[in-house]
């Protein structure tokens, strides 16, 4: 790819989020108790550090779409049944929303992302156990 063709980032991210419902940390709250499965692709140190979201399953960016298909050998067992409902939420709701279209081309076209992240999510005064 020459430096003709390049797109910036932020070009990058503005089209996967035209490709997403992103959810509110309100309307993401709501969502789990309507059975959607919330996934913190957060790094451990980072839990660790500013907080967990009780409930979400833990899963980093990384291996996400190993362990979001249930056809792969690495499938999260945690995931079985549920991978069709996934919010997924990162710090500040970037990586999150990369991640999520990353997932609708392996066919999960429900998975959506928290608007403003883990940062929006504590701004709301939703739960976090320190």
């Amino acid at each position: 790819m020459d430096k003709a063709t390049r797109r910036s980032i932020d070009a990058v991210l503005a089209d996967a989020q035209a490709r997403l419902r992103r959810l509110s940390p309100g309307e993401a709250a709501a969502a789990l108790s309507n059975g959607w499965t919330l996934v913190d692709t957060r790094d451990g140190d980072v839990i660790a550090r500013e907080g967990a979201i009780p409930g979400a399953l833990r899963i980093p960016l990384s291996v996400l779409e190993w362990r979001v298909d249930p056809s792969s050998e690495t499938h999260s067992a945690e995931l079985t049944g549920r991978e069709d409902r996934l919010i997924l939420i990162c710090r500040d709701g970037y990586s999150s929303s990369l991640a999520a279209v990353r997932l609708h081309e392996l066919g999960f076209s429900d998975t959506t992302d928290v608007i403003g992240g883990f940062g929006g999510w504590v701004a709301a005064g939703l739960p976090v156990d320190k």
